[in-house]
């Protein structure tokens, strides 16, 4: 393993802090610094950009970050134990990192971050796609970042970036891509973290859109989506008659067939369908 700075490795770090991986924070790190750094680098042009991290965990993305440029990361971490290993690295960095002790679903970055802001983390599994879906739905459109960098399990990254007629399409895909291009850009063993975990991760990169991809009401298109993937094994006239006493009539002016089930269903037909249903 290279150094990619003049701090110790990973390893050396979790040792001298007491830093063993908390499955009740779902925990699992990554301690070659060579992929950190090329997981940091998935995140694009770091230099005039501020950086929010979830999870920093010992630090290896945040190092990684740093070293890639980053003019600023904020770094939001829950476990105290790990707050003093960080210090090491903001004191590394010449204050170039700060760390805010706290969990990243209560903590507003805002009133610490300038624009233009990118996000990039190893994402705790218990919050990764809470946090997703609140980065993909505020209230205004741009959202405040330009680009997301994130881990998940393999699963849920091949779930935001499915196409329709798989399995794996759904609310998630719908939602990711309305807003974002998303594209997985890495994949790793379970072998690459320590503890492993017991399932195989990749890292999904968004890029956000100025405008959503097709026109639609937001909250229209949530609850449609929502009923349609709800009762996914369901005819769309079935799934969906409780959104709109006409359901028949609303699919067949957006294009649809009753008869298809949702993971027939492209983004394009789903916001006509939202459309129309806003209409009546």
């Amino acid at each position: 393993m290279s150094a990619i700075d003049n701090l110790p490795p990973l390893r050396e770090v979790i040792a001298t802090h007491g830093l063993s991986a908390r499955k009740s924070l779902g925990q699992n790190f990554l301690l070659d610094l060579n992929l950190t750094a090329k997981i940091a680098r998935q995140a694009g042009d770091l230099s005039g950009c501020d950086v929010l991290e979830i999870g920093p965990g010992p630090g290896g993305l945040t190092r990684g970050l740093l070293a890639e440029g980053a003019r600023r990361v904020l770094a939001i971490e829950k476990d105290s134990r790990c707050i003093p290993a960080l210090a090491e690295v903001a004191a590394a960095y010449d204050g170039r990192l700060q760390v805010i002790e706290g969990d990243a679903l209560e903590v507003n970055p805002l009133e610490h971050l300038t624009p233009p802001i990118r996000i990039a983390a190893n994402l705790p599994y218990n919050v990764g796609t809470e946090l997703l879906v609140r980065w993909l739905t505020p209230q205004e459109w741009p959202p405040f970042w330009t680009s997301l960098t994130l881990m998940f399990q393999k699963e849920v990254a091949e779930r935001i970036v499915a196409a329709p007629g798989s399995k794996a399409y759904g609310r998630l895909a719908i939602l990711a891509q309305w807003r974002a291009d998303a594209r997985i850009v890495i994949n790793l063993p379970p072998e690459a973290f320590s503890p492993p975990p017991k399932v195989s991760s990749a890292v999904v990169h968004l890029t956000a859109l100025p405008e959503p991809r097709y026109p639609a009401d937001a909250a229209t298109l949530s609850r449609v989506v929502a009923a349609a993937f709800n009762q996914r094994r369901k005819m769309l006239r079935a799934s969906l008659k409780g959104v709109a006493a006409d359901i028949e009539d609303r699919l067949l002016a957006a294009g649809i067939q009753p008869t298809e089930r949702a993971e027939q269903v492209s983004l394009e037909q789903f916001c006509a369908l939202s459309r129309e249903i806003k209409k009546s």
